[in-house]
């Protein structure tokens, strides 16, 4: 088979209802909003830790920026173990 005779693959194809693309699209947009917040509240969690080392920001900040992380970590595993369960 030549190169002109392979058929071609453009993307995801399209999302046209009852595709199986259109299907898995909140699952997708979920899952990048997840990891998205995870992300901020990570990097969050880690600048409040520097700053109350250092002492220009208060332990509170920390504390609160490690707690957020753990609900945002916990639901997004709880998101997921859904989706793969159901």
């Amino acid at each position: 088979m030549s190169r002109h005779d392979a058929p071609q693959h453009h993307g995801l194809g399209t999302l046209e209802p009852g595709t199986r693309q259109r299907a898995q699209l909140p699952s997708r947009i979920a899952d990048i909003a997840w990891t998205a917040l995870a992300v901020l509240v990570a990097l969050w969690a880690v600048w409040a830790s520097v700053g109350a080392v250092r002492g220009t920001t208060a332990w509170a900040y920390c504390a609160a920026a490690w707690v957020l992380l753990a609900v945002a970590l916990t639901m997004r595993v709880f998101a997921v173990r859904r989706r793969t369960r159901g």
